[in-house]
């Protein structure tokens, strides 16, 4: 190996570490969340879970998604995965990091908005059919027309009528769903009263993360009871052979992580793809051409 060579692979390693760093400042940034409002308060929410064996075995699960994306490409497989919860019960961040290293053209993420006035007079499922995946492709909804049995309900948005409509049809569309090819997983994340509190606490006192309380979070605390209740008789009533639930403990947010990641893998029977080697072509080099200079008033100022 050339001394040109050796410097590329080290440059390569060295871009490989940083992406790793990617997590790790995400991490770093949870922790600083946990420290700013700690004192006072109970002192149970430290994880469990060393951060070493955390982060080798989210990296080792992380890989086995890539070939797991690989795998539902080649197999033109449809994998649609549900994330529902209480507010601040920790989707968002498992979610970040299911698709933290795969191809957005493969794995791609549907948060819908509240329905336009349009939309509330459809037929309810309408504008989540239009995000359902396509054959090689995996979808992951962070929330979905389970907002019906939860917030919906609680919050008055829907009538009686409305709510019993939608427990007789979600079996109904989701065996359809099924039945159609689609890999249907749906998860709840499940947390406590005391953590939820904790968690809001966190987001109050930091200025970085004020922005995910919105009026409606806040609400969501006057009716934790309600909540519960309406929790309780969504999954009695939806939980089927055909798409079951399945519940991921989430007060520890690192444990519940790599609990889900490796509770989805364990629904696919997926291998390995065969792929053809990579080799980069030698770049075409013309005499006559030269590289016109670009203006300096055009660089962004060199500040770092």
């Amino acid at each position: 190996m050339s001394l040109d060579e050796k410097n590329q692979l080290d440059r390569i390693k060295a871009e490989i570490t940083d992406s790793f760093d990617e997590e790790l400042e995400m991490q770093l940034e949870e922790d600083r969340l946990d420290e700013l409002v700690a004192e006072g308060m109970s002192n149970g929410h430290e994880s469990t879970l060393d951060r070493k064996v955390y982060f080798r075995e989210l990296f080792r699960l992380q890989h086995e998604l890539v070939r797991l994306q690989d795998w539902i490409q080649y197999k033109k497989l449809k994998a649609l995965v549900i994330f529902e919860g209480r507010d601040s019960a920790g989707k968002g961040g498992a979610i970040k990091r299911v698709t933290q290293r795969l191809n957005p053209r493969v794995c791609r993420v549907v948060a819908l908005p509240a329905p336009t006035e349009r939309e509330r007079h459809q037929w309810y499922f309408q504008r989540y059919v239009q995000h359902l995946p396509t054959a090689g492709e995996m979808v992951l909804f962070d929330r979905s027309w389970y907002n019906r049995a939860g917030v919906e309900r609680v919050m008055g948005f829907c009538t009686p009528d409305e709510l019993e409509e939608f427990f007789r049809s979600v079996p109904e569309f989701e065996a359809m769903l099924v039945r159609s090819g689609i890999t249907l997983i749906k998860y709840w994340f499940s947390i406590t009263d005391e953590e939820q509190e904790f968690r809001f606490k966190m987001r109050i006192n930091d200025p970085l993360k004020q922005w995910k309380l919105s009026p409606m979070d806040l609400e969501s605390r006057v009716h934790w009871e309600d909540y519960t209740k309406a929790k309780e008789e969504m999954l009695a009533r939806t939980h089927t052979q055909t798409a079951p639930w399945s519940v991921v403990e989430a007060v520890d947010k690192k444990k519940a992580r790599l609990n889900c990641i490796s509770h989805l893998l364990s629904q696919f029977a997926y291998g390995d793809v065969p792929k053809e080697e990579i080799e980069l072509p030698p770049r075409m080099r013309h005499d006559n051409y030269k590289r016109t200079p670009v203006p300096p008033e055009l660089y962004v100022p060199d500040v770092f």
